[in-house]
């Protein structure tokens, strides 16, 4: 389903990966202040992987990246290149993941989107530090990752439309759901931290169990467009005259005596 073929065992990205494609995408910005951070892009990419058609990343990185290519605001080549190098490692090891049988999302070979909890950072700094913030609106757990992917759907409709099999179709609609789930508010009170028992907590339970439900959506969606397999282009064909009726250029003739003749 992907362009970027899945090795048996893609070396994971660690933590310094990460954090370099943080600070890639934090010049960026600096230069265009519309390119997003790397949460968005890690959903966008989970749903380029599962999307029916394998889009191409000259078609995907202008959508993603701005510019008629999508490569105009890096500072030069060699942070162009070291971009491209760890997207293309990231996106095998998405690829394997979603390839992989999995029983449970605990398992090392499920596919774990890299995210922040970033009401869990804001919480966890000094109350002097929280104030000088201000009441600027914080995105809930995984929101962000769940925008960058509908983004995707919602830049490609025709390749998410509904399939003609009304299972299938009713699979779409349930998956695509409760990632959409994901893009709205965590309203409810804080009860646990996501990533560590110590810290204090960020996110409700509903949105961790909600999280946990996208994934498996993540998951359900690449399975489906994998059976279904990519569109089909219905060639139309303009209708041919029948051999009494008249010749569709104008001649007066019958058609089996002017160009149905040839």
């Amino acid at each position: 389903m992907s362009q970027t073929p899945a090795a048996a065992n893609p070396e994971p990205l660690d933590s310094e990966a990460f954090d370099e494609l943080e600070a890639i995408l934090d010049d960026l910005r600096t230069r265009d202040d519309e390119i997003p951070q790397w949460e968005f892009c890690e959903g966008f990419m989970a749903a380029l992987i599962c999307c029916r058609r394998a889009i191409p990343p000259q078609e995907y990185f202008p959508m993603l990246l701005g510019g008629d290519e999508g490569t105009e605001a890096f500072a030069d080549a060699a942070q162009r290149e070291r971009f491209m190098a760890l997207w293309a490692q990231r996106w095998r090891e998405v690829a394997t993941s979603l390839e992989a049988e999995v029983e449970s999302l605990e398992d090392d070979a499920a596919y774990q989107p890299e995210i922040m909890d970033v009401r869990g950072a804001v919480a966890a700094l000094p109350p002097e530090e929280r104030v000088a913030l201000g009441d600027e609106p914080l995105p809930s757990f995984a929101q962000v990752w769940a925008l960058g992917f509908m983004f995707a759907v919602e830049n490609w409709p025709e390749e998410w439309a509904a399939p003609r099999d009304k299972d299938a179709a009713k699979w779409l609609d349930s998956a695509l759901e409760s990632i959409v789930a994901m893009t709205e508010d965590d309203t409810e009170a804080p009860e646990i931290s996501p990533f560590s028992d110590d810290a204090p907590p960020s996110v409700s339970l509903a949105r961790l169990n909600a999280f946990g439900e996208a994934i498996w959506a993540v998951y359900d969606l690449y399975e489906l467009w994998r059976s279904i397999g990519p569109r089909v282009e219905t060639i139309r064909r303009e209708a041919t005259p029948g051999r009494n009726d008249l010749c569709y250029c104008g001649s007066g003739k019958k058609y089996k005596k002017c160009h149905g003749a040839t």
